[in-house]
């Protein structure tokens, strides 16, 4: 394995244009200003670099120097660590605890869904869309109008990985009620934002074009 991984000299991410695992790490690359060469596969035909590197064939893979990672949150979290400004957990322990468990219920309750959702007949569509919009609306009063972001004045890892569900639900047929303004507004304001704007794929620009 890191034979495969010492022929690469750049940070390399293995993703996928439509992965919202994919997407929240390139989010974390671009607001970190992190040069990295980004390869997107087709989850198909996969390459042989990546069954070499990863032995689940699972995007995202991320390659730096004779370091292999796979796992969008261990990615990501070594990707806060090695680069550290700006820093996007919180110093305090039991805050930083507080950040896992709302990533690890979005990665249960919104991911797993959205990823059901995407690879179901047309027939099962409707129940999994429902079970999607009750899922994230049902978070709806952790978005507060005074607080620009989750965990409160500063972009973290948590809003990287909400804004990859949120950025997918018009695709997917699931407007936000008026009575989810804030997050409605959330969602306006964070798409706007230059990393997020800076990590998408083409496929992802067309979601909501």
């Amino acid at each position: 394995m890191s034979l495969v991984a010492n022929r690469r000299s750049v940070m390399t991410l293995f993703s996928a244009p439509d992965c919202p695992d994919s997407h929240r790490t390139r989010i974390v690359l671009a607001e970190k200003d992190v040069t990295a060469d980004v390869i997107h596969i087709d989850p198909s035909r996969k390459p042989e670099d990546l069954v070499d590197l990863n032995p689940y064939n699972s995007v995202p893979t991320l390659v730096d120097r004779d370091l292999v990672l796979y796992d969008a949150r261990v990615i990501i979290e070594y990707l806060d660590e090695r680069f550290p400004h700006p820093p996007l957990m919180p110093v305090d322990p039991v805050a930083r605890a507080k950040a896992r468990l709302l990533m690890y219920r979005v990665e249960r309750d919104w991911y797993l869904p959205m990823a059901e959702l995407a690879t179901a007949d047309k027939k099962s569509q409707p129940k999994l869309r429902k079970i999607l919009r009750e899922s994230v609306l049902s978070a709806a009063p952790l978005f507060i109008e005074a607080r620009p972001y989750l965990l409160g004045e500063e972009f973290s890892l948590v809003d990287c990985s909400v804004i990859p569900v949120l950025w997918r639900l018009s695709s997917h047929g699931i407007q936000l009620p008026p009575a989810a303004k804030a997050m409605a507004d959330y969602s306006k304001r964070t798409f706007a934002r230059a990393s997020v704007r800076a990590s998408l794929s083409d496929v992802e620009r067309d979601m909501i074009a």
